[in-house]
C-alpha cells in the first residue's frame, strides 16, 4: 500500500493524522516488495552485522529536514540526511542532537545504535529518538511512537529500530528530540588521573575518556559550573585545557560500562592505542570485537522479531544482530547465525 498516504501501524496506538512526506512515500515505492533490498548511508560503519548477501539491491533514504520546532525541541528529519547537515541547521537554533559526529547519516547511526562521544552527558541516542517512520519488508509506510510523546504499547517501535541494522525496516523519517546547545564548554587532561574517581565527583560530564595512562572531560554548561567542576578536579590531579579529546582508533567495542575497570587483552591492534567511554562502556580499539555468544532466550527473540518484521528475509540480507560464531556440531567454521 505505498504510495496510499496512510500509515500502518501495528500495536502502537494511533497513527498522527499529518499526511506523509512524498519523498517518504517514493522511497516505499523504490523498495517495493520483491527481491532483497538494502539502504546506503556514509558506509562508516558498513560492516557491522556482516557483508550484504551478493545481488542485494542498494538504495538511498531520503534526504533534508522536513519541519524543526525549537521551542518544542523536535525536529523532523528524513534519515538519508547527514548529521552534519542535521547539526548544521540545528545549531541556527542553539540546539544540537545526540547523534554523532563522525560522517554519518541520521538513519546511519540510528540503524547502528551508536551515540555521540558526549553521550554521557547527552544520552543514548535510542532516547533521542520519538518516532520512527520506515518501509517495511511488503513494501508499507511504517509509522511508530509519537511526534512529541513517545507511545510504548505493543512494540515501541523508535527503540526496537535502533541498532537493527536495517534488517527490520528501511527507515526513512525520524523526529528526534534536540537539546540546547550549552553555553560554554571545555575539554582537560591529566597524566594518571583516575577516570572512575572523575565520573563519581563530577556532575553530568559531558565525556570522560582514558587510555590507560591519560584521562580527558569534557565539562559544559554555563562559565560559573565550568569554574566550578575544573576546581573540584583540580584536587585530584593537574589538569589542563586541551583543544580536544584524542584520536579514536576506528573499532568499537561494547563492554558492561563496570568492565572498563579491567579491559580485555588484545584491543589495541597494530596502533597499540586504545581509548574507553567511561561510564558508557564503549572503547575504541584497534581491532575489532571478537563475537560473544548471546543468551539462547535473547537469541531466540531475535530470530522471532527478525521473522514477525522480515519473514521472507529481503531486507539488508546477510546481516545479523547475532554474533557469527562457529558451531559445536560442525567443530567450527560455522557462518554467521
Amino acid at each position: 500500500m505505498s504510495g496510499t498516504g496512510t500509515a500502518r501501524v501495528p500495536a502502537t496506538g494511533a497513527a498522527p493524522r499529518r499526511p506523509l512526506d512524498p519523498e517518504l512515500l517514493a522511497f516505499a515505492d523504490e523498495v517495493g516488495s520483491e527481491g532483497p533490498v538494502a539502504v546506503a548511508g556514509a558506509g562508516t560503519r558498513a560492516e557491522l552485522g556482516g557483508p550484504l548477501a551478493r545481488g542485494t539491491r542498494m538504495l538511498r533514504a531520503p534526504e533534508g529536514i522536513v519541519e524543526h520546532h525549537p521551542e518544542e525541541m523536535t525536529v523532523r528529519v528524513r534519515a538519508g540526511t547527514t548529521v552534519a547537515d542535521l547539526h548544521a541547521a540545528l545549531a541556527g537554533a542553539g540546539q544540537r542532537s545526540a547523534l554523532p559526529e563522525r560522517g554519518g547519516t541520521v538513519g546511519g547511526a540510528l540503524a547502528v545504535g551508536e551515540g555521540h562521544l558526549a553521550s554521557l552527558g547527552r544520552g543514548p541516542v535510542r532516547d533521542a529518538l520519538l518516532q520512527v517512520r520506515y518501509v517495511s519488508a511488503d513494501g508499507r509506510v511504517v509509522t511508530g511512537g509519537g511526534p512529541t510523546v513517545k507511545n510504548v504499547s505493543g512494540y515501541d517501535l523508535p527503540r526496537l529500530v535502533v541498532g537493527s541494522l536495517g534488517t527490520l525496516g528501511l527507515l526513512g523519517e525520524v523526529v528526534l528530540r534536540t537539546q540546547p546547545v550549552p553555553a560554554g564548554s571545555c575539554w582537560l587532561r591529566a597524566e594518571g588521573a583516575d577516570p572512575f574517581g572523575a565520573r563519581d565527583v563530577l556532575y553530568r560530564p559531558g565525556a570522560i575518556l582514558w587510555d590507560g595512562e591519560a584521562t580527558w572531560v569534557l565539562l559544559e554548561g554555563h562559565p560559573e559550573d565550568l569554574a566550578a567542576e575544573a576546581a573540584v578536579l583540580a584536587r585530584s590531579g593537574a589538569w589542563r585545557e586541551v583543544a580536544g579529546p584524542p584520536e579514536l582508533p576506528p573499532q568499537r567495542w561494547s563492554l558492561p560500562p563496570a568492565g572498563l575497570r579491567r579491559l580485555p587483552e588484545g584491543m589495541a591492534g597494530p596502533s597499540g592505542s586504545w581509548v574507553a567511554s567511561v561510564g558508557i562502556g564503549v572503547v575504541h580499539a584497534g581491532r575489532p570485537q571478537q563475537p560473544r555468544r548471546v543468551a539462547a532466550a535473547s537469541e531466540e527473540l531475535t530470530r522471532r522479531t527478525k521473522a514477525a518484521f522480515d519473514p521472507a528475509g529481503r531486507l539488508s540480507p546477510g546481516r545479523s544482530l547475532l554474533p557469527a560464531l562457529p558451531s559445536p556440531a560442525l567443530g567450527g567454521g560455522g557462518g554467521r547465525s
